[in-house]
């Protein structure tokens, strides 16, 4: 199993120095992977958690993260594919993978907040209907040489995108989701999975069944799929479920969280990133910097693959 770090794209640590800091000490603690995600607005009178009150570009943190690393894959858990043209999409993971020298992993997901749609003058209704063909245009302009699309939902003019992505036939899609059609979707169109910060890890094996079964009935290959999970840690007194149910995964100490991470993988996870935006006392905006740098650094430090 892959072990990967969440990068500071989120509250108070979301520096240029603690990106490219932490950046870099993933990569030389052994962490394989270094991920970001998307937020665009927060509703004014919305009760958002801190964690989305100020989020950097996931795109742009990944080119500055290819910077300061050389071995740490880079990837992006998620950005939103209404949001944005498949063809401008295409052209900046293209951008990011050169830069990277073949290093990024592009999570794409459907979004959800009525507000985020309004502001990126994007389109709600039909967006799952849609993926298949936003998949094909980016790969198409992946492949080089002359591109021309005349799809349902998008249309690409015979031309040129370049460069191309240093990985061939470019980086790895993956998809978020979590209701039977999104998963189905998953197994049908996409090289793995992301759960999302809301998921129930506890049941994650039952997803992974449906993407297996959804990928068997296309003729694909199950065992190539990847299942990556973000790990929102709660590094500290283990948290409960509510009403009495038992010790939420990958909360309490150091020891609770690897172990977590072992059953994680037994179930068929492929890949666990701890994502520390999700703790309030890292990834918040209105708690102090260097408090929240020194928590991460001791977190980072213990939960290192090979510890």
């Amino acid at each position: 199993m892959r072990i990967g770090f969440g990068a500071p794209v989120s509250g108070a640590w979301a520096t240029p120095q603690y990106l490219s800091r932490f950046a870099a000490e993933a990569e030389a603690a052994g962490y394989g992977s270094l991920w970001t995600f998307q937020r665009l607005i927060v509703p004014e009178g919305s009760a958002m958690e801190p964690v989305y009150h100020s989020v950097l570009d996931p795109m742009v943190a990944l080119g500055f993260a290819a910077a300061v690393t050389s071995r740490i894959r880079l990837g992006v858990a998620v950005v939103n594919m209404p949001y944005l043209a498949p063809a401008y999409l295409a052209k900046q993971a293209a951008s990011v993978d050169v830069l990277s020298n073949g290093r990024l992993d592009l999570g794409l997901g459907l979004g959800w907040m009525p507000e985020e749609f309004a502001a990126a003058d994007a389109v709600m209704p039909g967006r799952g209907a849609r993926s298949a063909e936003y998949i094909e245009v980016m790969r198409r302009l992946w492949a080089g040489g002359v591109t021309e699309f005349h799809g349902e939902h998008y249309t690409v003019p015979a031309g040129r995108a370049a460069p191309l992505p240093v990985q061939r036939p470019g980086p790895p899609v993956l998809l978020g989701g979590a209701v039977p059609r999104a998963l189905q979707r998953i197994g049908r169109l996409a090289d793995g999975w992301i759960t999302s910060s809301r998921a129930d890890l506890s049941r994650i094996a039952e997803g992974i069944a449906v993407i297996k079964a959804a990928a068997a009935a296309a003729g694909r290959d199950q065992a190539a799929l990847r299942v990556i999970c973000r790990g929102v840690v709660r590094w500290g007194a283990p948290v409960t479920v509510p009403e009495g149910g038992g010790r939420v995964l990958l909360s309490g100490d150091f020891d609770q969280i690897r172990a977590d991470t072992q059953w994680l993988a037994e179930q068929g996870v492929t890949e666990v990133f701890y994502d520390l935006n999700w703790d309030p006392l890292v990834g918040a905006p209105n708690v102090d910097p260097a408090g929240a740098a020194a928590r991460a650094e001791e977190i980072l430090e213990g939960l290192a693959p090979g510890h």
